[in-house]
């Protein structure tokens, strides 16, 4: 655990890794965003630790800043975005019956992942 997993918007490292609940330390780069997504066995709640943050949430967009959250729960539309000019980085903890980075749906990616 605690490897860095490059991503083409920054990356991830896994903290904690149990039956139904994984924590993530996440970096995304300045001007960078993860794909529009859901997963259909998880919710996950995510932590701003540096930077701010721009989080779509269904049809809501949320600005988040140090220390804010949001919570996103299974098979809920979602993406997290980068808007500043510094790294964002964040926690994500996970919970749910399958935690697998398989559980995803992929709506809109600036990266071309289906």
């Amino acid at each position: 655990m605690n490897e860095k997993e490059e991503r083409p918007w920054g990356w991830f490292e896994i903290h904690l890794e149990e039956a139904n609940l994984k924590i993530k330390r996440i970096m995304v780069k300045p001007g960078k965003r993860l794909s529009l997504q859901s997963h259909e066995h998880r919710a996950e709640n995510w932590v701003v630790v540096q930077g701010q943050a721009l989080v779509t949430l269904g049809e809501e967009i949320v600005k988040l800043e140090k220390r804010q959250s949001v919570f996103i729960p299974e098979k809920t539309k979602h993406r997290m975005e980068n808007p500043g000019k510094e790294e964002l980085v964040f926690i994500e903890v996970q919970t749910g019956t399958y935690l697998g980075e398989d559980d995803i749906t992929r709506f809109q990616d600036d990266f071309g992942r289906s």
